[in-house]
């Protein structure tokens, strides 16, 4: 199939775009493309009653709705698609898009056409939004202004149209946005790890990674790579990226990056890696006292640490971000205890990596909540872990038939109707001591609106119990 070129994206006026899914990604592109003239129409699957505000939205800016549903020949006609992350690029009406030879992109492509200044990139299965977040602040913190967004908070094309002045762009991006890129080109791109998910978009694990490594594909010599060398998969996808390379783990004696050493990342190479750096050989981090705790956490902490200061950071500005960074909502947090009896939500957790690392985290037998819209995970991957460290898990949501199937006999189980049912089971089973950890291995669609509003309702369910 021969697709056409994509054409200019700065050159919007009187272009016939259609933007496909009308969510928070959606509604931004569609403010920026009406403000730049372009003859605006909107697709999403789900009917008006399921989108809010953002139809009227649409109407009072004199956008064409196309609602409940795609009409294959929208499609085909317009001058260009552009896609948001959570639209499969496998339904029939892309598919006829590109037979159609119509160009199809995404917001991140768009975005970055219109971005002068440095753009660092972070992907990865887990910690990517931690760690987009921690390497904002090391760069704040040394004096620079920052943009952080995609997809964490606000997308990267809203901070485009809103014209702001920056001297850095940090951005999480997944999988999905990366399989719209063309031409995109971060200054440093940040690979933190691949582990099986979304699986149930994805043919295989090798076809999820090199959407992964598709981060890297425009970088040039002068650009940097910012990898985790302990990850084969990682190994695997970056091989021949032409970018700088430092390694954050598992690097070799010759490899430029650092070396995790308790509580300390030590700098290694970094002198010969980047020029104009207040970092003296030896130098490194301390993390003791910090957010950063399990090697996981370290593990990230020490990719924000290389990714910072391939983007300018000072080492000043660095060490003040890891000491004042508190985590972030969702993710590890502690929203209560009861009785001695801590309440953490994880919510963000939606793989069973992910809840492998929260596994490690604590020292005291847990009770965990499980459980929502499997994504093709493998659940027997929690077997041993669990086994070490759970009392009991509470399971909720469609998939947690397969998850009692591929957990029986580890821990004893017991299924919840709603948040507020396992919260108090869970509450029931444990001891003074324990963690009552939400951390469910699964998307949360099933039963709520996206991981945000499960957090938000494990929440409110201990405040209830308190």
């Amino acid at each position: 199939m021969v697709v056409k070129k994509l054409p200019d994206l700065t050159a919007l006026e009187n272009q016939r775009v259609l933007v496909v899914g009308l969510g928070l990604t959606g509604i931004a592109l569609t403010r920026f493309l009406v403000g730049r003239k372009a003859k605006v129409t909107v697709t999403d699957q789900s009917g008006e009653d399921r989108l809010g505000t953002y139809p009227e939205e649409c109407r009072r800016m004199g956008v064409t709705l196309e609602l409940g549903g795609h009409r294959e020949a929208t499609f085909k006609s317009a001058d260009w698609v552009v896609v948001s992350p959570g639209v499969p690029l496998t339904i029939p009406a892309i598919v006829a898009a590109r037979k159609a030879r119509v160009p199809v992109t995404g917001e991140m492509e768009l975005a970055a056409c219109y971005i002068q200044k440095p753009i660092v990139a972070v992907t990865g299965t887990n910690g990517k939004t931690t760690t987009t977040a921690l390497l904002g602040e090391m760069l704040k913190k040394s004096g620079k202004r920052v943009f952080v967004g995609g997809n964490i908070g606000s997308p990267l094309i809203g901070h485009v149209d809103q014209g702001r002045p920056m001297d850095a762009v940090v951005v999480e991006v997944s999988s999905f946005q990366l399989d719209t890129v063309h031409t995109f080109r971060p200054h440093v791109g940040v690979l933190l790890n691949v582990t099986p998910d979304h699986l149930d978009r994805y043919p295989d694990l090798m076809s999820y990674a090199r959407a992964k490594g598709k981060l890297f594909e425009n970088q040039t010599k002068e650009d940097v790579a910012v990898l985790n060398g302990g990850d084969p998969i990682v190994r695997e996808v970056t091989e021949s990226v032409r970018s700088r390379r430092l390694f954050f783990s598992g690097r070799s004696g010759k490899e430029s990056g650092v070396t995790l050493a308790g509580s300390r990342i030590l700098l290694e190479g970094i002198s010969k890696a980047k020029k104009d750096t207040d970092i003296r050989p030896g130098e490194g981090f301390n993390l003791e006292g910090t957010y950063f705790t399990g090697r996981y956490g370290q593990e990230n902490a020490a990719a924000a640490c290389l990714a910072a200061l391939s983007a300018g950071a000072t080492h000043e500005g660095i060490q003040t971000a890891l000491n004042t960074f508190k985590g972030l909502p969702h993710r590890l947090e502690t929203v209560g205890i009861i009785n001695d009896v801590r309440f953490v939500n994880d919510s963000k957790a939606t793989n069973v990596y992910s809840v492998l690392c929260a596994l490690e985290a604590f020292a005291s037998p847990l009770v965990l909540i499980m459980g929502g819209r499997d994504k093709g995970s493998d659940f027997t991957l929690l077997r041993d872990g669990l086994s070490r460290a759970a009392r009991k898990i509470i399971l909720i949501g469609e998939a947690a038939g397969p998850i009692r199937k591929a957990l029986k006999g580890v821990v004893p189980m017991e299924d919840a109707t709603d948040m507020v049912a396992a919260v108090n089971a869970a509450f029931r089973a444990a001891s003074p001591g324990d963690v009552v950890l939400l951390s469910p291995a699964c998307a949360s669609f099933d039963m709520f609106l996206n991981y945000a509003h499960r957090g938000e309702k494990f929440r409110e369910a201990v405040e209830v119990l308190s």
